[in-house]
């Protein structure tokens, strides 16, 4: 055989060796998604401690020997927080309903010779269909008696002029599905199966008013993250609107077309989302504007740092975690390698976990990252850069594609060591998207780009609450009553963090609120 083709054959063998090794991650990647373990945290073993299967075969019985220990009381600590003999833990604020046995004692002949000295309580978590309750309103009708004319009390002005629908109403069908990723049709049957008639159509026209009265305040919550120096930016896909079909034997509504919500999360704990039909750089323009002067935390998604290289006065920080997801998508080719570097991650991540334990302050913050923090990252970059100066080190490779994603990003991974306020990663703003996610298995898609608009407003809302430690059912209920009313150039003064300061002490409250006490 000749040279030359014998060269091309090997040629081609390593190629399809590659696509075969390439294939094959692929493959245990989706076998990972789908039948593996989705969490990222590692366990370490503790080398003290014997396995399961490897422990010594235990002594026969009888034959092992005995300690007398002395007998001796101990006390038992409790915190107040234990659950009760009953195995139920509640609040004050859980209704009770009290029901009293009968004892056939006291209702037989000899009932006289009996009496109550006590009671003793067994407790049962029990559930009610639904909590739906209408309101009926009796207004006076009243006649003067020497003119005869008739006058009646006026009407209670609701949250949506005439509808027949109380704000406890709306808030709750917002926080069944924006909260609890309960579809309005899934609570259409329940109202039904509860006796109550309303048509779903109504239903949807009812909760798309209540965030369009909302989004005023949503916008304002946007607006302050981006006057702050810091936010975090995000995106997730989102299926909202249909492509038009023009002629043809299809023509009419075609398929879902995509679309991304962005997250960001501000300095002081704020959450906005917004929508956009695009994901490049425009998207993120049109978002953020193109004055933003401060400090973007991000993935890797290079469209952020393309943005951030266009303003002189914005710094682009990336997040470890990423750069952590990275190596372990090498974990099953590069085993030895993979737990070398993630062990150095592991670290940074120990002296974060102990500066955030003790409410460490900013400068102490500085200071422990430059005296421990920064050797470990100089450590990890030179292992980077050890590996990649590697002759068996092919290009396709997982671990190579590790390597590159890490040292192509190793300025925005040092940014933290000299920002207090970055942390190592941007998991916090992931855990506030996982609501989109987990919306997505339930409602699915938005039937409109407006629907998609919707769902970004009511979700700055809630998010925040969230954030704040704001009771969002107690929130909602305060805000679509004042919003109307409320002076349009003070609106930040509704955002779930301002409002927490002014109104959380007296809300407004629902009829219902009253009618229960």
């Amino acid at each position: 055989m000749p040279r030359e083709q014998l060269d091309a054959l090997q040629s081609l063998l390593r190629i399809q060796g590659d696509e075969i090794v390439e294939l094959k991650r692929q493959l245990d990647w989706f076998k990972q998604q789908v039948f593996g373990q989705k969490s990222e945290r590692r366990i370490v073993a503790d080398g003290q401690q014997d396995g399961l299967f490897e422990a010594p075969a235990a002594a026969a019985i009888g034959t092992a020997p005995t300690v007398d220990v002395p007998a001796h009381t101990r006390n038992k600590h409790r915190t107040g927080d234990e659950v009760n003999d009953s195995g139920i833990r509640f609040d004050a604020n859980v209704p009770v309903k009290e029901i009293v046995l009968s004892c056939p004692e006291l209702q037989g002949p000899d009932a006289a010779h009996y009496e109550i000295v006590d009671y003793k309580e067994s407790l049962k978590l029990a559930r009610q269909p639904g909590s739906h309750v209408i309101l009926k309103y009796r207004r006076p009708v009243v006649r003067h008696k020497d003119q005869g004319r008739l006058v009646t009390a006026a009407a209670v002005p609701g949250v949506l002029d005439h509808a027949q629908v109380d704000v406890s109403m709306l808030a709750g069908m917002a926080i069944d599905k924006f909260v609890y990723h309960l579809p309005v049709y899934r609570q259409h049957q329940r109202l039904k199966d509860e006796g109550i008639v309303v048509s779903r159509t109504t239903l949807d026209v009812w909760l798309r008013r209540a965030i369009q009265l909302l989004e005023p305040v949503a916008k304002a919550v946007f607006q302050q993250i981006l006057q702050g120096r810091y936010l975090k930016i995000d995106e997730t896909p989102i299926k909202a609107g249909r492509t038009k079909v023009v002629g043809g034997a299809k023509a009419g509504q075609g398929k879902m077309k995509p679309g991304w919500l962005w997250p960001v999360l501000g300095e002081f704990g704020d959450i906005a989302f917004g929508y956009s039909e695009q994901r490049g750089a425009a998207a993120v323009k049109a978002w953020l504007g193109e004055a933003f002067n401060g400090t973007i935390q991000t993935d890797g998604y290079q469209v952020y740092a393309q943005y951030a290289q266009k303003l002189p006065g914005c710094t682009h920080a990336l997040c470890w975690a990423h750069t952590r997801r990275a190596f372990l998508k090498a974990e099953q080719s590069d085993p030895q390698a993979v737990a070398e570097v993630l062990e150095q991650i592991r670290a940074l991540y120990v002296i974060e976990r102990r500066l955030r334990d003790t409410a460490a302050d900013p400068a102490t913050i500085l200071a422990t990252r430059q005296a421990q923090s920064a050797g470990l990252v100089d450590g990890i970059f030179q292992w980077i850069d050890a590996q990649i100066a590697q002759p068996g080190l092919t290009p396709r490779s997982p671990l190579a594609r590790a390597l590159a994603y890490a040292k192509q990003r190793e300025t925005g991974l040092r940014v933290f060591l000299t920002d207090a306020w970055l942390d190592l990663d941007t998991n916090d703003l992931e855990r506030a998207l996982r609501v989109i996610p987990m919306g997505r298995k339930n409602w699915l898609f938005c039937s409109t780009e407006i629907g998609a608009r919707y769902v970004a407003a009511i979700q700055t809302l809630l998010a925040t609450c969230r954030a704040h430690g704001v009771d969002a059912y107690t929130y909602l209920v305060d805000v679509l009553q004042r919003v109307g009313q409320h002076p349009a150039s003070q609106i930040e003064q509704l955002t779930p963090r301002e409002w927490a300061k002014r109104f959380a002490v007296d809300p407004l409250r629902s009829d219902l609120h009253y009618v229960r006490q």
